[in-house]
């Protein structure tokens, strides 16, 4: 059974509100205060491992097959961000507030 030709552009759709989900990331990377700019580089991080997971899996099929390992390259750099991410955040869990 064959894929039907506009069903591949399907995924593309997801990939453009990615790249629009970065527009106020961009942003923030600007702030004055360090922890907001290191929360945003994560953020970019993670948008940037969202493009490339989404994007490969179309790109192999529409362009060539070797596209499919940056889907993997994409799963491998979101699963880091969520690792810092998640050590940062059990960090700020064990700090005493008061």
């Amino acid at each position: 059974m064959e894929i039907p030709d506009w069903f591949v552009w399907l995924p593309f759709g997801p990939v453009v509100l990615q790249v629009l989900g970065l527009v106020p990331v961009i942003g923030r990377l600007r702030g004055s205060d360090p922890a907001v700019r290191f929360r945003a580089r994560l953020d970019l991080l993670e948008g940037v491992g969202g493009l490339l997971l989404l994007g490969g899996l179309p790109l192999s099929l529409v362009v060539a097959e070797s596209w499919f390992w940056s889907a993997f390259a994409g799963f491998a750099l979101m699963t880091a961000v969520y690792a810092v991410k998640g050590v940062h955040l059990l960090r700020a869990r064990r700090r005493p507030t008061a």
